[in-house]
């Protein structure tokens, strides 16, 4: 992939962790386009080289969550292009439950991805961090807008924007940013059955922009975050959602468990 010799990030260095799909993948390849080098991690071998091909870079096979492989990780980018400048933590996933139908097991999956993992992700890269850095975490509408259903998610995600903030008050000094981005709804794989009728609806009904967000949308927001031009932000929870938050939340959980019961009446 060709970059531009000009580009905003040339001659740095960026860690991306969910970096094999979606959101992640979208920041990776705008960040090449301009002119950062890559490290790309996942959970996902197959994917993961597959898209550090297209994209020139390195990846690394990890899981967010096990300190030890994160740990590596970052080595690894380091080893690759000799330091670490840019990350970003956009590894997470979400479940759907009622609070007194959500088994323990997936409260602890969830929390322990979306927020333990960027908890140890941002420990370990900031600790290979010597002449300052950006580090981004993905957080999500759902850290300022409850929606039933998720409060594991929502947990966790209202987490990392917290933490996020600690984490600026601590590592401001040694000239390392920390903010995080909070998607709206954004059209990827893993959020396909929202972006479908009939809930893509609901949520364009609340949106004052009045469309589902696309991962370029992210990525514009993490250049943005990445680049000297937000060189005096940090500790920051940057919105980009269509303005999803100034209205309310899509009744998820009723269509989930509506469309629960007509499979059960169906079968």
């Amino acid at each position: 992939m060709s970059t531009n010799p000009n580009g905003r990030l040339e001659g740095r260095s960026a860690l991306i962790t969910g970096g094999a799909s979606g959101i992640g993948l979208e920041i990776a390849r705008r960040y090449r386009s301009e002119g950062a080098s890559v490290t790309l991690v996942d959970i996902n071998r197959e994917a993961l080289d597959a898209h550090a091909a297209e994209l020139g870079g390195t990846s690394y096979v990890a899981d967010v969550t096990d300190e030890s492989s994160m740990e590596d990780a970052v080595a690894a980018a380091v080893n690759a292009y000799g330091g670490l400048d840019i990350a970003v933590n956009a590894a997470g996933a979400g479940f759907v439950a009622p609070i007194t139908e959500l088994p323990l097991e997936e409260w602890r999956r969830i929390l322990d991805l979306c927020l333990t993992g960027v908890f140890l992700s941002v420990k370990h890269e900031a600790r290979r961090m010597n002449d300052g850095g950006s580090i981004i975490n993905i957080a999500s509408l759902n850290a300022i807008q409850p929606a039933e259903g998720f409060a594991a998610y929502c947990s966790a995600k209202a987490g990392v924007a917290m933490f996020t903030k600690v984490a600026a008050m601590e590592l401001g000094p040694r000239s390392i940013r920390v903010n995080a981005i909070a998607p709206g709804l954004v059209d990827t794989p893993l959020t396909a059955a929202l972006t479908a009728p009939p809930l893509s609806d609901e949520f364009l009904d609340n949106a004052p922009l009045g469309r589902i967000g696309v991962p370029s949308d992210i990525a514009d927001a993490a250049l943005f975050l990445a680049s000297d031009d937000s060189s005096w932000v940090t500790g920051d929870l940057l919105s980009v959602d269509g303005g999803a938050h100034t209205r309310r939340y899509p009744q998820v959980l009723a269509a989930v468990m509506a469309a629960e019961a007509a499979s059960v009446t169906t079968d």
